[in-house]
């Protein structure tokens, strides 16, 4: 297909004519396409038929239809749910002791255990008929980030039987029998859940699946020839894994002696099986990065399972692995999300905070311009985490299943949370990484590669699911185009592949004009919605998503099934997809605010950054793709005039650091959803109250420094003065006091844990 593109303007217009373009375009293309095309192995085709598309369709057309965003309604929590969030979920973050669990415990305390059980936390997705909570995704996100905010083992303890799991399964695929034998004693914590898919041999390569079951008969709680499965198996990341009550399982099955039917392969299968069956060795703990959360791997040799236990019965045989890339999105789309978005706002908030309470060279360190940078990037990149976080939540709401925005919010949302991050480990300097009770960001640094590694690791992620399979699910065509080409020999292929093709070739060569004129025109004209801060960014995603779409089908119809090997250029065009997502994303998160104007900064940060991408993307593809000559006329064409996307000058980066450093309606709402608290005793709670008390003495501060500026005062620390400057009448006294609590409360939130070395040498011979 690749010499379509040198086809004069004049021979493009046998396109148009059905019997010229069938005999000398459709008919020669499909010869070489069908020849060419790989077969699909049957997990590639249920991972491309799981979920469905949303905004990323409209992205990936080129011209996107803006009503399908602007219709989505806003994320919102029911009185219920709002209730739960500041009862019990506020209760739960106060006794989190997170240095007790991760330092002492390698574990929840049993009193934390038996409040997360005795309210539901686990039966959030399990519906009200079942026992349990029946809250909506949006409910489910917010606490999970909440709790992150707090403790990540706890939130991964409570995230996990809610995502990918038992549960989920249950609700969607299990028989009537089923859902009421396990749901009710999910949702009470009677039984704790675990999933089992991954195996030392297979992660994201399901089909190099090696745990099997053979169908035959067997014994089972002393009845003699039960029809069952044998089964043996090994995984290993198992969360939840030690202390689990009922593993879900997943397996390759076979039926040798065809007692269920002719097929001997029966696929991917999964099944429920209570831990303590025989034969099944389970309880061991894996130590993943210091982290207290329970995960293990666990084994079964021999074990005999009746047919019934397979998740939906025996009409579910073969099914597992569409239902798990039916369910996968949760904790894709919801979950960790969730746990990436508190993460980030817990860094915005604490070491914003300490980037104004600890002072440098007589200033807060987070005025120097080294620091507003990495500042402004932790703002600016929260937004961008919330707003991606609580509109995707929506969307799974009102009733969309997006798996390719799935895999984009899950890989997004876990890089960005760890640039965060580092960020913030960085203006903490040694405070960061000297572990105690009053570190705040060491834990979250050392458990950030645990969110990025888990519901598929980042790096295949990115360059295999989310254009690999979004050039697929999202393009308007191609999915039809590859159904066409698998079709018999019989002539039906080929009219359905020469209709197509002929609407392939009006889509790019429309896409080709739109491009060109956005170009020319800088989308000046397009309609897009928006107001007068915002209306230039929602035309640059309609002129970028133009070009993107240029792009995709020039490297599908020049590379074709080669494409799927060429990752570095795959991994570009999923880098441009999710930060047009992502944009898109944040000006939908704007305008659901209110279209506050002191979130300008935020939204200009985030948009010009994304944008900015977005465009060095599809300059990298313009470097990579085949057919130098063309892509340069393609990128004269794109580009008429130059590069129009900037990243954030140096004013805004000041604007955005700011908010990080005052106390402000604007940095409340950024950071809204965590766990606050103003306890002395507490990491955190030391650093609201040196925060509240620095800002409320910075007007005496400024008279101080305004004195020895004039040589009223002496030069020095500010204590050092404070006599002089109460003596000389340029402070009250009860200015004074409030300096004193300043420089008190000050001293607390910088001051750094030491230990005893017989108390670290204790506690390494305890464990």
């Amino acid at each position: 297909m690749k010499w379509l593109f040198t086809l004069p303007a004049v021979h493009l217009s046998t396109a148009w004519i059905p019997a010229l373009r069938r005999s000398l375009i459709s008919k020669p293309v499909y010869k070489a396409m069908k020849k060419a095309l790989p077969p699909l192995s049957q997990t590639e085709l249920e991972a491309l038929e799981a979920g469905n598309t949303w905004w990323d369709a409209e992205l990936f057309s080129g011209r996107p239809n803006w009503q399908v965003l602007q219709n989505l309604p806003a994320a919102k929590l029911t009185t219920e749910e709002q209730a739960f969030i500041e009862g019990p979920v506020e209760t739960l973050c106060r006794m989190l002791d997170d240095w007790d669990i991760t330092f002492n415990r390698r574990d929840l305390p049993p009193e934390v255990w038996d409040f997360i059980k005795r309210n539901k936390f686990c039966g959030m997705i399990i519906p009200k008929t079942y026992g349990g909570l029946e809250f909506s995704d949006y409910a489910h996100s917010q606490v999970v980030m909440k709790i992150a905010s707090r403790s990540i083992s706890a939130a991964v303890t409570v995230m996990v039987p809610n995502s990918l799991g038992p549960a989920k399964l249950l609700l969607d695929y299990g028989t009537d029998a089923q859902k009421k034998h396990y749901l009710y004693k999910l949702a009470a914590g009677e039984e704790i859940p675990a999933f089992a898919l991954t195996g030392p041999y297979a992660g994201s390569d399901a089909g190099a699946m090696r745990d099997t079951g053979i169908v035959c008969y067997g014994t089972f709680e002393g009845q003699d020839k039960v029809l069952g499965i044998r089964l043996n198996w090994e995984k290993r990341y198992i969360t939840l894994g030690p202390i689990a009550t009922v593993l879900g399982l997943a397996f390759k099955l076979y039926d040798p002696d065809h007692l269920l039917g002719e097929k001997e392969n029966l696929g991917i299968t999964v099944a429920l099986i209570p831990t303590h069956t025989p034969g099944i060795s389970i309880g061991r703990r894996h130590y993943p990065l210091d982290s207290a959360f329970q995960n293990g791997p666990n084994w079964g040799k021999d074990v005999f399972i009746p047919l019934d236990w397979i998740i939906g019965g025996v009409e579910q045989v073969g099914k597992g692995w569409k239902m798990l890339m039916q369910s996968l999105s949760t904790g894709r789309a919801i979950s960790l999300p969730a746990l990436s978005t508190g993460g980030a706002k817990f860094a915005c908030r604490n070491s914003g905070a300490y980037a104004r309470i600890r002072k440098q060279f007589n200033l807060p360190i987070g005025e120097f311009e080294g620091v507003e940078e990495p500042l402004a990037r932790m703002a600016g990149e929260a937004y961008i985490l919330d707003a991606a976080r609580s509109v995707t939540a929506a969307a799974i709401d009102y009733g969309e299943k997006p798996s390719v925005i799935s895999a984009i919010i899950k890989y997004e949302l876990t890089e960005r949370m760890r640039r965060v991050i580092n960020d913030a480990m960085d203006i903490q300097g040694g405070s960061g990484i000297c572990l105690g009770p009053r570190n705040f960001m060491g834990r979250l640094y050392q458990v950030i590669p645990v969110s990025i590694t888990v519901e598929g690791a980042n790096i295949l992620t990115r360059t295999m699911m989310i254009f690999g399979q979004g050039s697929v699910r999202c393009h308007p065509l191609i999915q039809q185009e590859m159904a066409a080409l698998h079709l018999a020999d019989n002539g039906q292929g080929l009219l359905e592949f020469d209709k197509l093709l002929a609407q392939h070739i009006h889509l790019t060569l429309s896409n080709l004009i739109y491009s060109a004129w956005y170009g020319f025109s800088n989308a000046c004209f397009s309609e897009v919605p928006g107001d007068k801060n915002t209306r230039r960014y929602y035309r640059q995603i309609a002129r970028l998503s133009a070009g993107f779409a240029v792009l995709a089908d020039y490297a599908l119809l020049t590379l074709g099934g080669a494409l799927k090997r060429k990752e570095r250029l795959s991994g570009q065009f999923a880098d441009a997809l999710s930060h047009l997502y992502l944009c898109s994303a944040v000006l939908k998160h704007y305008q659901n605010q209110g279209n506050r104007v002191e979130d300008l900064p935020l939204v200009d940060w985030a948009c010009q950054t994304t944008l900015y991408s977005v465009q060095q993307c599809l300059l990298a593809i313009l470097r990579i793709v085949p057919y130098r000559t063309l892509s340069w006329s393609l990128k004269i064409l794109m580009f008429p005039f130059g590069t129009p996307n900037e990243p954030p000058d140096d004013e805004l980066i000041h604007r955005t650091a700011s908010i990080l450093l005052s106390d402000s309606s604007c940095r409340d709402r950024l950071t809204q959803g965590i766990y606050i608290n103003t306890q002395e005793d507490d990491a955190t709670g030391r650093i609201e109250i040196a925060f509240q008390a620095v800002l409320a003495a910075a007007p005496v501060e400024i008279k101080i420094r305004r004195a020895q500026k004039n040589r009223q005062l002496t030069k020095g620390a500010i204590e050092d003065v404070m006599l002089d400057a109460i003596d000389k009448h340029i402070i009250s006294r009860e200015e004074a006091e409030l300096l004193h609590q300043a420089e008190r409360a000050r001293f607390k939130a910088i001051s750094v844990d030491d230990f005893a070395r017989n108390d670290l040498e204790h506690h390494s011979a305890s464990r």
